[in-house]
């Protein structure tokens, strides 16, 4: 390389690397460093060690926060929301399945039945995640947070049998049930007593659908 193209290669190097600008001085019209890390709020200072959605920083996150929950309380109350979040949109999912798989007898009651179940538990789904957001959280739902988080697994293969669809939506039911009723007793000791109350109704629900279910269960000709 000729001393002039080298001399021209350090020059575009040069003009490719901005050059620092330099720092306000307190007193004037712009803010310093320090006057801006002072003015971030909780929330945005904790960005990089949370991942609720009240961590994540940035102008329109800055209303959002926990509440009148603490950190540790958040994550208790967020982990049982997020969980059955997951589990009530895999639950209308499954009943939808068997809505549309069912065939022999019992097709139109069963049919008719899964749908007037799923009418009681969808609301439960949108409430479940605007309460995760209205205390600082963020909602997974793609299809592998579901798997994740859920305890109700949506079957792959078709089943028509009507006795093994109601058992299996009664033994899911019963999990779910039980799952409402302990995370109300947790949620209560973190004390989001307004979560404890979603929950008491939604185990209520849940306890009569699978009641319903059960009884058809006594019928020796469902099959």
């Amino acid at each position: 390389m000729t001393k002039k193209s080298s001399k021209a290669a350090e020059k575009t190097a040069g003009a490719a690397t901005p050059t620092p600008r330099a720092t306000k001085t307190r007193g004037t019209k712009d803010h310093t460093v320090d006057d801006v890390q002072a003015a971030r709020s909780p929330a945005e200072a904790s960005v990089g060690r949370q991942v609720d959605a009240a961590h994540e920083g940035g102008e329109f996150n800055q209303l959002v926060n926990h509440h009148y929950l603490t950190e540790e309380q958040f994550k208790t109350v967020s982990e049982t929301l997020q969980r059955n979040l997951a589990t009530s949109i895999n639950l209308y999912l499954k009943f939808k399945k068997y809505h549309w798989d069912i065939r022999g007898r019992f097709f139109r009651d069963l049919h008719l039945a899964y749908d007037e179940f799923i009418e009681e538990i969808f609301p439960s789904i949108d409430e479940q995640a605007e309460r995760l957001v209205a205390l600082g959280g963020s909602p997974k739902n793609a299809p592998e947070d579901l798997a994740r988080y859920s305890v109700v697994k949506v079957p792959t293969e078709t089943v028509r049998d009507a006795r093994t669809q109601v058992a299996d939506l009664v033994s899911d039911l019963s999990r779910v049930g039980k799952g409402y009723r302990d995370d109300s007793g947790t949620v209560d000791d973190a004390e989001d007593h307004a979560t404890a109350d979603m929950y008491n109704g939604y185990a209520a629900t849940i306890d009569k659908i699978r009641w319903m279910l059960q009884a058809m269960m006594d019928d020796e000709q469902l099959n």
